[in-house]
């Protein structure tokens, strides 16, 4: 006997959900290094879909690609096969011009050494995306005080990066990363050289910026430890992404 139909109740039957729009997408990456001796596959297949506001932890072991990935969805790097798309549009179609504007505005980076310029302030250093985006130098100041202020640094702005702790080095380069108000940022190891108790307030940072400023977040790193802050995990492992579960509190 067939299985009974679910009775309708109001004409039309309901529209299926609509696929998830996501602000930053992968779909079907393959990244291949080539050389004299061999071929190594760092990325086979990979697929992944980040939401606004999100949090996304991307774990896994040293060495297995995650920096790769990251710089793929960053317009740094192209892929072998696949393609990364912004708001719909394949990044791989732009010219370099547009490509470099998707680099600068619509995407930000924190890299696990924070990449300060020894030279200038804290204020100085986040300013430098708003000033190479255009911006003038009173709106890029205001933009980076403002930031370093919501960091919890208003009172180191005028110090250079060898005057700050790593944490605080760390909470600049952040800083850095968000005065484009970019829709994405791509943290990669971004605790990679703090102490566990550094780390956790960086993550904790990290989770209350995405709630405030509905900017997603992509973190890619060895320590799960990520999880209790991030809204889905993935790892990757051979190449391949996976979800994992995230333990909730009570769950």
């Amino acid at each position: 006997m067939s299985a009974e139909r679910p009775i309708m109740t109001g004409g039309e039957p309901p529209a299926p959900a609509p696929a998830p729009a996501w602000i930053l997408e992968a779909r079907g990456l393959w990244r291949t290094f080539r050389t004299p001796q061999r071929e190594l596959e760092i990325l086979r297949g990979a697929d992944v879909g980040v939401g606004e506001g999100e949090v996304l932890a991307i774990v896994g072991a040293s060495g297995v690609g995650k920096s790769t990935l990251l710089h793929l969805l960053g317009g740094l790097d192209t892929p072998t096969a696949g393609e990364v798309f912004y708001r719909g549009e394949s990044i791989h179609s732009w010219p370099e011009e547009r490509l470099a504007a998707y680099r600068n505005r619509a995407v930000g980076f924190v890299f696990q050494f924070h990449h300060l310029l020894p030279e200038f302030t804290a204020v100085e250093n986040v300013m430098m995306p708003a000033l190479v985006g255009g911006a003038g130098v009173p709106t890029a100041r205001s933009a980076a005080a403002a930031l370093l202020e919501e960091v919890g640094l208003s009172g180191r702005m005028d110090h250079r990066p060898d005057e700050l702790s790593g944490g605080e080095q760390q909470r600049v380069a952040v800083a850095r990363a968000l005065v484009n108000r970019p829709q994405v940022v791509l943290a990669d190891e971004p605790s990679g050289n703090l102490d566990r108790a550094t780390a956790g307030e960086l993550h904790r940072l990290l989770r209350a910026l995405a709630s405030a400023r509905r900017q997603a977040f992509v973190i890619v790193t060895h320590d799960e430890e990520i999880a209790s802050i991030a809204d889905r995990v993935l790892v990757l492992a051979e190449g391949i992404l996976r979800d994992k579960a995230v333990p909730r509190p009570g769950g």
